[in-house]
């Protein structure tokens, strides 16, 4: 049971039921964490509003979803973890092999985007004061100033919806059931 109410389209205040009702038109359901943000219009504005601004940045899908699955994983965000899986395999069809190392914080198979990772947690380690080291990796991987940017870009969304899911201890949808994760002790 969440914490924190859980709004349908006709519960939730008049400022949020069109957001409500254009996720359930995207997606064929309101996901679970959008009924939890519904609680505060704007705060389920912001959130939709970085997501697409998000979905602009230089970054391909795999990347953004590395950094989405890694900051959830860090976070301790089981509904953002498995929200983005579902992402990874559906949308982005990326394979099992990179998904299944997201969510267990293990090394990635592509040492680019292990670069992504590593350089994601150390801005959430570090609260964005990453060592020269660190940000020396990361552009050595490839990776230039402006996705430097991106990434607390792609942490700051996280944020939001990890800390917001995480507060309510949001349950999952029924669709994002195959998707489950628990964080590891």
């Amino acid at each position: 049971m969440s914490r924190i109410t859980v709004h349908s389209i006709e519960s939730a205040p008049e400022a949020s039921r069109p957001y409500l009702e254009k996720a359930k038109a995207k997606n064929g359901f309101v996901p679970n964490l959008l009924g939890v943000l519904a609680n505060a219009p704007v705060a389920l504005e912001a959130y939709l509003t970085l997501t697409e601004i998000n979905s602009r940045s230089s970054f391909s899908l795999a990347e953004r979803e590395v950094v989405q699955i890694t900051a959830a994983t860090n976070h301790g965000c089981s509904f953002c973890v498995a929200g983005h899986t579902a992402v990874a395999y559906k949308q982005g069809k990326l394979p099992e092999e990179l998904v299944e190392a997201l969510r267990r914080q293990s090394p990635l198979p592509d040492p680019k985007l292990e670069a992504l990772a590593a350089f994601t947690r150390a801005i959430i380690r570090s609260k964005g004061a990453v060592s020269d080291a660190e940000l020396q990796a990361f552009k050595a991987a490839g990776y230039g100033e402006q996705q430097v940017i991106e990434v607390i870009l792609g942490v700051a969304l996280a944020t939001l919806c990890n800390f917001s899911n995480v507060l309510a201890d949001t349950e999952l949808n029924p669709e994002l059931a195959p998707y489950r994760w628990q964080p590891q002790d």
